[in-house]
């Protein structure tokens, strides 16, 4: 953070010396006609009071200061923080978060004229039409949650060594319930703390013991939810309880870590749910699990790299919905290919170059573009790890790395999300997909 400050404070002639792009259009870029809309449209959500971002940048003011620290953080797509390459696989993504490269050109254009404010005239500021920091990230979608699942409290100190609290919590469902989204929200102080919150639903058996039935959802820092495709189907079962397994690092991660003690830290699952008796035909069930990259020990020498890689194969057709790469603090680069033995072609879905621990995201592919397996094809994950000086995220590049579950191990796995398909269901689908591209060129 000191290194970003440095260069907020750099004079804008040394930000634009040896720069030859530094304008937009060749026209006056100012801050009121330009730049005012992108950050609140996209800056705000976490500069805000009360947000996870360090400064605010509500108005010019608070924000001209800053400029040359934004313009190197967008200009390196570190910020808004959603780490997914552009030109690579597929693009069309739920809750993407990237700015378009004409807004970076914008923001850059703008900081190497000096940052002006230029002149309002009768307008003023634009407002952030944003929900409560402390919100549910699909309030504004669906309302407020179904059901709400609180962790049972714990204390979370200052200082100390990695923490897992794992206690079970009761749905209080009397039926069978179909799930519309599913958020994790650990409490607004502590966010920074709850390095993951996995939760698992388990049922009765007919010993009257309880049993896994189904993982519920997965929570890692700055994730932003699920939200289930039409026509798949998860579901909650009556008189379901909740296994939580929550990951704590007393402190935090990050630069928004509190470093401070937290006192009855509770997790939350937000939960929307299908109407009781919700009748839309749901043939095909999803399900969010771990895949494990276990091809090779995963050990990182001090001052050194390593790369782990995992192959998985279905005896049915699937729809992928959703990829999320799961690392700490060496992780890197991340990616996710299909392998078709038919044809002998990899096909590139998803690359993740700047991935941070501080910021999972689950990268929900759109419904539409939501990649298709024939029976057989390879799912093929790779991720690189950087324990070298190099990383800005490595506590300690002397420090022998491997598996294991404290914050300073590493961990090789991604989780990912399947609706699963039989034949008919998977040839319906990419005949709908055909006819919906014949009709767009038609059209063009």
């Amino acid at each position: 953070m000191k290194s970003y400050i440095a260069l907020a404070l750099l004079p804008f002639s040394l930000i634009a010396e040896g720069q030859s792009n530094l304008s937009v259009n060749d026209s006056q870029i100012t801050y009121s006609d330009h730049v005012a809309q992108i950050i609140t449209d996209n800056c705000v959500v976490c500069h805000r009071e009360g947000g996870v971002g360090p400064m605010q940048l509500t108005n010019f003011e608070q924000v001209r200061p800053w400029a040359p620290l934004i313009q190197y953080r967008v200009e390196n797509r570190e910020m808004p923080p959603y780490a997914y390459d552009h030109g690579i696989g597929i693009q069309d993504l739920q809750g993407d978060w990237r700015l378009e490269q004409s807004e970076i050109d914008t923001i850059t254009a703008w900081v190497q004229q000096g940052a002006p404010e230029g002149d309002w005239g009768d307008r003023s500021h634009p407002v952030a039409d944003l929900p409560a920091a402390d919100e549910w990230t699909f309030a504004a979608q669906f309302g407020a949650p179904s059901l709400i699942l609180d962790s049972t409290p714990i204390d979370v100190p200052a200082k100390g060594n990695d923490m897992w609290w794992q206690p079970y919590v009761m749905t209080g469902l009397t039926t069978d319930r179909r799930i519309k989204a599913i958020q994790v929200k650990p409490a607004g102080n502590a966010k920074a703390v709850v390095h993951h919150a996995n939760s698992y639903v388990e049922i009765l058996n007919e010993e009257g013991e309880y049993e896994d039935y189904s993982m519920f959802t997965e929570y890692a820092m700055g994730k932003w939810g699920e939200v289930m495709p039409e026509g798949v189907c998860r579901t909650i079962p009556a008189n379901a309880r909740i296994r939580w397994d929550i990951h704590l690092f007393p402190g935090g991660v990050g630069a928004t870590a509190p470093g401070t003690i937290i006192e009855d830290n509770v997790v939350e699952i937000g939960v929307w749910l299908h109407p009781e008796g919700f009748e839309e035909v749901a043939k095909y069930k999803q399900d969010l699990k771990l895949y494990r990259l276990d091809q090779g020990e995963l050990i990182i020498p001090p001052n050194g790299s390593a790369m782990t890689q995992g192959f998985h194969s279905f005896d049915h057709p699937v729809r992928i919905d959703s990829f999320q790469p799961h690392g700490h603090l060496r992780l890197r680069q991340a990616s996710f290919e299909i392998f078709y033995p038919a044809t002998g072609r990899t096909e590139q879905i998803s690359q993740v170059s700047n991935w941070s621990a501080t910021w999972h995201h689950s990268h929900l592919y759109e419904q539409d573009v939501a990649p298709l397996v024939p029976t057989g094809a390879v799912l093929v994950i790779k991720q690189w790890y950087d324990n070298t000086a190099n990383n800005p995220n490595n506590p300690d590049p002397d420090f022998w790395v491997v598996a294991g579950s404290r914050t300073a191990d590493e961990m090789t796995h991604a989780w990912i999300a399947v609706t699963h398909l039989d034949d008919e269901g998977y040839a319906q689908l990419v005949e709908e997909r055909a006819a919906k591209q014949a009709s767009s060129v038609a059209s063009q």
